[in-house]
């Protein structure tokens, strides 16, 4: 077994594992992790067997830590389906090895959720618990089955029929500017900023234009709500979404989720909410999370580990 740090003449090698993984999501295209590579110092890994990739570790180091990865929700060691539990425990030694080589002392490794693996993958906590690697930290994050979803309570049920009355219109655009004015007031308040500017996530939506979408709600084409779909292919995720003033006193927010439950995604497996946590998960939105349960979703928690070297 040899493990290589990823340089950029390797993308297409890498890339080209992704879709052939049991646990690889479009964010871990080099396109997607690259993006934003001026914040981040990459220190990504390709495992090879044989000269056969059979594992890749995107990651990023900041100081003396190992991120896997910092600019990611999740990271993880993507695995192939070849891949079996005794060579997972061999690729974990080895990273620790490596990394422990450079000077590095801890990996902080986020967890892939299993909800979003193409085949069952979790050799890699079987491998965290053999090295007494640490929970550091646990978000909730809201998920409806959809084949077999809990349906929206009576208020929410009541939004959408309010919306449907008056012919509030639900459609996809691909001009994100309007949105990114409506999306950026609205975390003003709370004093945060969309993770990405709106260059980034133009630039994003033409690198994975199956992958990332933007569906809103309108009135006499009046923007009232939007939501930026993240496409897991088994899961969808609401990436980001936001209200205007009047699209919450109409509920607008809640027609376009019924719309993309009941309508557009209703093939799939789950939709994703994401967290209502902060603090390192110490601190829950008691009111956001109940937002989500009262459309029906209920929880999935996203693990942080911290691997001392």
């Amino acid at each position: 077994m040899e493990i290589k740090k990823y340089d950029s003449t390797q993308k297409t090698v890498w890339d080209d594992f992704i879709p052939k993984s049991k646990n690889g999501v479009f964010l871990f295209y080099r396109e997607y992790l690259d993006y934003h590579k001026e914040r981040f110092t990459d220190h990504s890994l390709i495992i090879l067997k044989k000269n056969k990739v059979i594992a890749l570790f995107p990651a990023n180091e900041n100081e003396n830590k190992i991120f896997s990865h910092g600019g990611l929700t999740f990271g993880s060691l993507i695995m192939g389906h070849d891949t079996r539990a005794v060579e997972v425990l061999d690729i974990f030694l080895k990273i620790k090895e490596y990394y422990k080589k450079l000077n590095f002392t801890d990996i902080i490794y986020k967890v892939v959720p299993s909800i979003f693996h193409k085949y069952p993958s979790e050799e890699d906590l079987y491998a965290l618990f053999r090295m007494d690697a640490k929970l550091i930290r646990r978000d909730i994050s809201s998920v409806i089955k959809i084949n077999n979803k809990i349906r929206f309570s009576e208020s929410k049920r009541q939004a959408v029929a309010k919306c449907m009355k008056n012919e509030i219109v639900f459609s996809e655009n691909n001009d994100f500017g309007e949105y990114w004015d409506l999306l950026t007031n609205v975390l003003a308040k709370f004093g945060i900023k969309p993770v990405h500017t709106l260059e980034e996530i133009n630039n994003l939506k033409k690198s994975f234009p199956d992958k990332i979408k933007l569906f809103e709600a309108r009135k006499d084409n009046v923007l009232l709500a939007g939501i930026v779909i993240y496409d897991f292919d088994n899961v969808v995720h609401t990436q980001y979404m936001a209200n205007s003033q009047e699209g919450r006193k109409i509920g607008a927010l809640d027609f376009i989720n019924n719309c993309l439950i009941n309508e557009v995604y209703s093939d799939r497996e789950f939709y994703s909410f994401g967290i209502s946590t902060s603090d390192q998960g110490r601190s829950l939105n008691e009111g956001l999370i109940q937002q989500k349960e009262m459309m029906g979703s209920r929880g999935v928690a996203i693990d942080f580990y911290n691997i001392s070297l």
